[in-house]
């Protein structure tokens, strides 16, 4: 492989790029040097899939044994924030979502105040139409630039990305480039209250530390954290994973958990809903990998 494609390593501990702090070894993970690095390696594969992006790491579970296939990072030029209209910011997918909004406000530019508060970044968002506080990425996307499994890069509108609820509707491998989000001009300091209010709003009902954000999708028009509490499932553990006691539908690494703990806990908490209330909780986590 070309090194001007980028860095390409073999047999790498994938639990310091997630926020759970665990995870196995992924056979191959690659750091793009350029979006047309990226676009090479896809073209060229040279190297055994599947072919897996990873962002920040924010809502994903990665098992404690083998990832097969190559892990993909975004490259650098994947991490700007333009405005090509006075209502339209570009991002790439590598942006974190917090940063896109504390942009926004410094430009004075509102709509985005809700992605303040999700960890994570663009493209993640992207690929689960992340949302909070009732809005979501579908609620302000123009446009995606996507690259193909086969290196193919493609600008869509919002409207072909299959969005729904917590979920986007292109291929699993499709990775995504940059995102047109829609902005309208507002003071900054009416922006920063809001933000403001929102942050404080995720600190009194949500935990911080070692969790992959919200566990399982709500079953609309259900909530997910009402049916673990009547399940009895707040502060549920397996070792040292838990079931937030402040907000129950996150699950929290306590210092020593492994991934297999974490998602038993997940599993178990899927069957005492099911039978308290019969109702089949989806996971919002992606896991990833092998037991083994």
């Amino acid at each position: 492989m070309p090194e001007a494609w980028g860095r390409l390593r073999r047999h790498v501990p994938l639990a310091p790029f997630t926020w759970f702090r665990v995870g196995g070894v992924a056979d191959y993970v690659f750091e793009p040097s350029s979006i047309q690095g990226l676009q090479a390696f896809m073209k060229a594969k040279p190297v055994p899939g599947p072919y897996i992006p990873l962002g920040a790491g924010s809502n994903v579970l990665i098992r404690d044994g083998r990832l097969k296939g190559c892990v993909l990072f975004l490259p650098p030029d994947c991490g700007t924030i333009t405005q090509p209209a006075p209502d339209r910011l570009e991002a790439g997918a590598k942006v974190l979502d917090k940063k896109l909004a504390k942009v926004a406000c410094e430009k004075g530019l509102g709509g985005l105040e809700f992605l303040y508060t999700i960890p994570g970044t663009l493209g993640g968002a992207l690929r689960m139409n992340a949302g909070a506080f009732g809005s979501d990425i579908a609620h302000v996307l123009v446009s995606a630039t996507i690259m193909t499994p086969e290196g193919e890069i493609h600008r869509l509108p919002a409207a072909d990305l299959g969005f729904a609820y917590r979920q986007c509707g292109l291929p699993e491998g499709t990775l995504f480039l940059s995102g047109q989000v829609k902005v309208s001009p507002q003071p900054p300091e009416e922006i920063r209250q809001v933000i403001d209010g929102l942050s404080a709003q995720r600190r009194s009902s949500q935990p911080s530390g070692r969790t992959g954000g919200s566990t399982f999708k709500n079953p609309l028009p259900q909530k997910a954290w009402e049916l673990i509490d009547k399940a009895g499932m707040r502060g549920a553990q397996v070792g040292q994973a838990e079931m937030s006691h402040h907000h129950c539908n996150f699950m929290i690494n306590k210092g020593g958990a492994r991934a297999c703990d974490l998602e038993a806990l997940g599993e178990n908490v899927r069957k005492a809903v099911q039978k308290t209330s019969g109702v089949a909780l989806t996971w919002e986590i992606v896991r990833l990998g092998s037991h083994v």
